[in-house]
């Protein structure tokens, strides 16, 4: 589809609600965020969400009477995101027609591929991301380079997507593991063993660069 879609982010925190904006944006929805419910019914009749994003615990309407609202006005997919990790909670917000549901705390690079996933199942997601003669298919999660299939594991498949959501950016180790694995402290030999093994499966010519002293991008060389 080529019309872009669309996220309402509904969170009460702001940093997370911000770092949720951010990376939904980057990885190339049209999106808006809430901290609370309040204006939900004018949202969802304006904005027309194709998902939104609910967090449980919210001043005034929580995430559940707000997944009633949602259900009973709008098509729209439902991401629960909350910090409740009980069953009891996912298995109500599952009963109550939720698609997803997610824990906090939570890796960045998992809520978009959740996010990805369920407008995917919803038929409302672009499917096909090509740079160069690479093509990352997103509904089958196949990867091919001038039509020969790359197999890649999980982590690798996050680490293309996320180098392919902001492809053309040079993206340093830190901001790779922070979106990929979830921590800022950590090995950064991590990020070197994967991007090698990464690059050895794309093949040439080379489309996965290092920039010298600041990381790493994804581009086809003109």
């Amino acid at each position: 589809m080529s019309e872009q879609a669309r996220v309402l982010v509904v969170e009460d925190a702001e940093a997370i609600r911000a770092a949720v904006l951010v990376g939904l944006t980057d990885a190339g929805f049209g999106v808006t965020g809430r901290p609370d419910g309040r204006e939900l019914e004018r949202d969802l009749a304006q904005f027309r969400p194709d998902l939104v994003v609910l967090d449980v615990m919210l001043p005034g309407r929580d995430g559940f009477a707000l997944l009633d609202v949602v259900r009973r006005h709008s098509s729209a997919g439902v991401l629960l995101l909350t910090a409740r990790d009980g069953i009891s909670d996912r298995l109500r917000g599952l009963h109550g027609g939720a698609d997803d549901y997610l824990v906090k705390p939570f890796v960045l690079a998992e809520l978009v591929a959740r996010v990805t996933a369920v407008l995917r199942r919803l038929g409302r997601t672009p499917t096909l991301v090509e740079i160069g003669d690479l093509m990352i298919d997103g509904a089958t999660g196949t990867v091919q380079r001038g039509g020969r299939p790359i197999e890649l594991t999980a982590t690798e498949h996050r680490l293309l997507a996320h180098l392919a959501a902001h492809r053309e950016q040079v993206l340093s180790k830190t901001q790779l593991l922070t979106a990929v694995w979830g921590y800022e402290d950590f090995d950064p030999n991590l990020v070197e063993v994967h991007i090698s093994a990464l690059r050895r499966k794309l093949g040439e010519p080379r489309l996965l660069h290092t920039v010298r002293g600041m990381g790493y991008v994804l581009r086809a060389e003109a």
